[in-house]
C-alpha cells in the first residue's frame, strides 16, 4: 500500500472515531437535566416529602452563603499581598525585606491573636448571624445597664458551643478584615521599627484594640445599640469596615508615627525632605491587587451570594475607588504640573476606603461623589500631615485608612438612601440619612467618628508609649542609616546590590 493511501486510510479511521465517540460520548452540555429530584436527599430516594425538598432548599441557601462568604474571605486574604506590595513600592529598598516580612507576620500574628480572644470578644455576643444558619452559640455579650461592651464566648473557638460550622465561616471572613486593620499601622511605622516592637503590636491590635471596638459596631455593643435606645436611626452602621477596619487601623498607625518621630533626614532644620520609594511600579500593581481584593471586602460583607444587592455593592466599590483615583491624579497635575503615580494609588485607595461603609446604603451617584471627595481628601490630607504638623508617614497610611474612613462613616448618614438595611440592629425600615430626611442616622455616624477617632488613636498612644519605655520600639540610628534588612532580617531583600549608606 502506498504511504500516501495509507495516511489517508487512517485519517478517515480517525475522523469516523472522533465523530464516533463525540456522539457515544455527549451526555448534558447545557446543564438541563443534571440535577433533579433524585439528588434531594430523602428517606424514599426519588420521592421526597415537601418538608425533604424545603429542607434541603435550605441547606442550599446557606450553603451558596457559605461558599459566598468563604471565596470573598479569601479575596480580602490576598489584599496582604497587595499592601505589602504597595508599601514597600513606597519605601526604600534598604528596608524592603524588612517590610516585606512585617507585612506577612501581622497575618500569623494576627490570626493567633483573632483566635485565643479576639473573635470571642468582637463576637462571642453578637447572637444569630441569619446568612450563615444562625449561628446560635454566640450568646454571650457582657453588658452594663443593658449597653453591651463585649463578648465573652468562642475564645479558641471552642468554648461556648462554638465548635461550630458557620461560625467558622464567619471567623475566617473577620479574621482577614481584622487583618487589615493590623497591617495598616506597618505602612506608618516602617523603616525604623524594630521588628519585635511590631509583633507585640499585632498581638495588641488582633487581641484588643480591633475586637473591642468592632464588638461595638457589629457584635451588637453599645454603639449599635444606639438606634434602639436613642432612636438615633439605625445606630452606629458600617457596612464593610470604614470605622471598624480603616479608622482603627489608620488611627493605631497616627499614634504610632507619633511615638517613633520621623526617619533621619526626613525634617532638617525646618524643611520637609522627600524620600522616594524604591519601586513605583511594584507599588501600583499592589494597588490595582487591592482594587481586586475590594470586591471581596465590600460585596462579600452582605455574608450572602443570595442577597441580590452585591450588585449594588459592586458597582458602588469600582466607581468610587475610579473616581478617587481619577481626582486625586488631577488635583496633583493642576497644581504639580505632574499626575504623580504615588497619588493616583492613594486616591485610589482612599476612594475605596470611603466607600466601605456606604456601599451597601447608597446609590451609584452618590458613591461617585463619595469617591471623589475622598480623593481631593488624602491630598489635603497627606500635605498636612507631612508639611504642617511634620508626622513621617511613608506610606500615607493615616490619610488614606483614618481619614477617608472617618469620612466614609460619616457619608453613611449623609448619603444612605432607605433602599437596604431593613431590620439592621433591630430598627425597621432601610438605612436613610440627611439627604433623605433622617438626621438621626446623621448624629448616630457622627458620635461613631468621634469614638473610633478617640479609641483607637487614645488607647494606640497609651500602648505605644509604654511599649517604647520598656522594650523600645525604634532601631539605632546607624541601623536606620544602613537599612533595616540585615540588622533587623539578616539577609537583605537585593543581595545582588551595592547598598550605599545615606541618610535620606
Amino acid at each position: 500500500m502506498k504511504k500516501s493511501k495509507f495516511i489517508k486510510i487512517l485519517f478517515l479511521a480517525v475522523f469516523l472515531v472522533l465523530i464516533l465517540a463525540t456522539v457515544a460520548l455527549a451526555g448534558d452540555p447545557s446543564g438541563a437535566t443534571t440535577g433533579g429530584i433524585a439528588d434531594i436527599t430523602a428517606a424514599k430516594a426519588g420521592d421526597p416529602t415537601l418538608a425533604e425538598i424545603a429542607a434541603q432548599v435550605g441547606k442550599n441557601k446557606i450553603g451558596i452563603n457559605f461558599v459566598w462568604t468563604l471565596i470573598t474571605g479569601f479575596m480580602v486574604f490576598f489584599m496582604q499581598a497587595g499592601f505589602a506590595l504597595v508599601e514597600t513600592g513606597f519605601t526604600r529598598a534598604k528596608s524592603a525585606a524588612h517590610t516585606m516580612t512585617m507585612n506577612l507576620m501581622v497575618f500569623l500574628v494576627g490570626a493567633i491573636g483573632f483566635y485565643v480572644c479576639g473573635f470571642g470578644l468582637m463576637f462571642g455576643g453578637v447572637g444569630a448571624v441569619a446568612p450563615l444558619g444562625g449561628t446560635a452559640p454566640l450568646t454571650g455579650e457582657f453588658a452594663l445597664n443593658g449597653w453591651g461592651l463585649f463578648g465573652h464566648t468562642a475564645f479558641f473557638l471552642t468554648s461556648g458551643g462554638s465548635y461550630d460550622v458557620g461560625i467558622f465561616v464567619l471567623f475566617l471572613f473577620q479574621m482577614v478584615f481584622m487583618d487589615t486593620a493590623v497591617t495598616i499601622p506597618t505602612g506608618a511605622m516602617a523603616e525604623r521599627i524594630k521588628f519585635s516592637a511590631v509583633t507585640i503590636g499585632s498581638f495588641f491590635i488582633s487581641m484588643l484594640l480591633y475586637p473591642i471596638y468592632g464588638n461595638w459596631v457589629w457584635g451588637g455593643g453599645w454603639l449599635a445599640q444606639i438606634g434602639t435606645k436613642w432612636g438615633l436611626g439605625h445606630g452606629a452602621v458600617d457596612f464593610a469596615g470604614s470605622g471598624v477596619v480603616h479608622s482603627i487601623g489608620g488611627g493605631c498607625a497616627l499614634a504610632a508615627a507619633i511615638v517613633l518621630g520621623p526617619r533621619i533626614g526626613k525634617y532638617v532644620g525646618g524643611k520637609v525632605n522627600v524620600i522616594p520609594g524604591h519601586d513605583i511600579p511594584m507599588a501600583v500593581l499592589g494597588t490595582i491587587i487591592l482594587f481586586f481584593g475590594w470586591f471581596g471586602f465590600n460585596p462579600g460583607s452582605t455574608l450572602a451570594g443570595t442577597d441580590l444587592r452585591i450588585a449594588v455593592v459592586a458597582v458602588n466599590t469600582m466607581i468610587a475607588g475610579a473616581v478617587g483615583g481619577f481626582v486625586a491624579m488631577m488635583v496633583m497635575w493642576i497644581k504639580f504640573k505632574k499626575p504623580d503615580p504615588s497619588m493616583v494609588c492613594n486616591g485610589t485607595l482612599a476612594g475605596l476606603v470611603a466607600i466601605t461603609a456606604p456601599s451597601g446604603f447608597v446609590n451609584v451617584n452618590s458613591a461617585a461623589i463619595i469617591g471623589a471627595i475622598a480623593g481631593v481628601l488624602v491630598v489635603c490630607s497627606v500635605l498636612f500631615i507631612d508639611r504642617v504638623l511634620k508626622i513621617d508617614d511613608p506610606v500615607g497610611a493615616v490619610s488614606v485608612h483614618m481619614v477617608n474612613g472617618i469620612w466614609g462613616v460619616i457619608s453613611v448618614g449623609i448619603f444612605a438612601d432607605g433602599t437596604y438595611g431593613d431590620g439592621l440592629n433591630g430598627v425597621a425600615g432601610g438605612v436613610t440619612g440627611l439627604l433623605y430626611g433622617n438626621v438621626g442616622q446623621f448624629w448616630a455616624q457622627l458620635i461613631d467618628a468621634g469614638v473610633v477617632l478617640v479609641w483607637a488613636i487614645g488607647l494606640s498612644y497609651v500602648f505605644f508609649r509604654i511599649l517604647d519605655a520598656t522594650l523600645g520600639m525604634r532601631v539605632k540610628p546607624e541601623d536606620e542609616i544602613a537599612g533595616l534588612d540585615i540588622p533587623e532580617m539578616g539577609m537583605l531583600a537585593y543581595p545582588e546590590f551595592v547598598m550605599q549608606s545615606s541618610t535620606e
